[in-house]
């Protein structure tokens, strides 16, 4: 792909799509189920206040990554942010469910860091912005 441009940064536009879309859509829920969330957070021994910021990440992360702006911040934001919800969230290794969402979680991180070494690409407001 590296030799067709066009088909590189479509690509990556069509990754950022897929990679945000499960953190604003994540972010919205919580937002739409606060004390629940807050409940289940308690529940896992996790302080409550770290909801809002859970919050802000998953949605402003995820905005960020699909617009492509600030793109590699945003991805090494959201790369920290699945490794440490994998570990204190999903990392059980007595439960196949809990441990199938903690190699999503590393697979995503894993995405997130190739998007913060390769950047938005072209269809993307980082690209716009350094142009002018």
């Amino acid at each position: 792909m590296a030799n067709h441009p066009v088909l590189c940064d479509t690509s990556k536009l069509i990754g950022r799509v897929l990679l945000s879309l499960l953190f604003i859509i994540a972010g919205w829920g919580k937002l739409g189920e606060y004390a629940m969330t807050e409940e289940f957070m308690v529940s896992m021994g996790l302080p409550a206040l770290l909801l809002p910021l859970v919050i802000l990440v998953e949605l402003a992360g995820g905005l960020s990554v699909l617009l492509g702006f600030f793109t590699r911040f945003s991805a090494i934001v959201l790369f920290l942010f699945c490794l440490i919800s994998a570990g204190m969230v999903h990392f059980v290794p007595d439960d196949s469910g809990e441990m199938t969402s903690f190699m999503k979680n590393l697979a995503i991180a894993g995405g997130f860091l190739l998007l913060a070494c390769t950047g938005a690409g072209r269809y993307s407001l980082d690209h716009w912005i350094r142009g002018r």
